[in-house]
């Protein structure tokens, strides 16, 4: 859809850096999001364009929770997260194709900026804001996890790096 973020994105996943194809399936695509304060985090977004929860097919609900789980399983493996916040508005201008945030909730993350403060670290400055390049590394970290996860013999849980 012409004006979607996302679908613009999804379109051109061949071309995509790193950061805007951790994974996927062929109903969701990972992507690391953008102008954010937190490294690792991620937004999970259908693959066809979706402005409500409600309108997603049985298909994409049964993959939603798993995904869920996978890419918080994954957070807590790579940055040493204590937890992850999941959230889904789709209200922002030009963002209103559903996506769910993926959030992770560091140990050390001020107290006035958990739980819903958490969108503060949202809409960051340059300077202030997780760099692409921080983003790419990341998002090869979290790729490479949840490949490992995915495929038993190469060992159900890889080692925190404690980002």
């Amino acid at each position: 859809m012409r004006g979607c973020f996302s679908c613009e994105n999804t379109a051109r996943s061949a071309d995509l850096p790193p950061r805007e194809r951790i994974a996927g399936d062929e109903h969701w695509r990972v992507a690391h999001a953008v102008g954010v304060g937190l490294p690792g985090w991620l937004v999970l977004v259908p693959r066809r364009h979706v402005r409500a929860i409600a309108e997603l097919t049985d298909a994409e609900a049964a993959g939603l929770g798993s995904w869920q789980v996978r890419l918080s399983r994954a957070l807590h493996a790579v940055t040493g997260c204590v937890k992850t916040y999941v959230v889904q508005f789709a209200e922002a201008e030009g963002f209103d194709h559903v996506h769910f945030h993926v959030i992770p909730r560091p140990a050390d993350l001020p107290v006035d900026r958990r739980g819903p403060q958490v969108f503060g670290f949202l809409g960051q400055l340059d300077g202030q804001a997780v760099t692409a390049a921080e983003m790419d590394a990341v998002a090869g970290e979290l790729a490479a996890w949840l490949a490992r996860a995915a495929d038993p013999d190469r060992g159900r849980h890889g080692p925190a790096t404690g980002r």
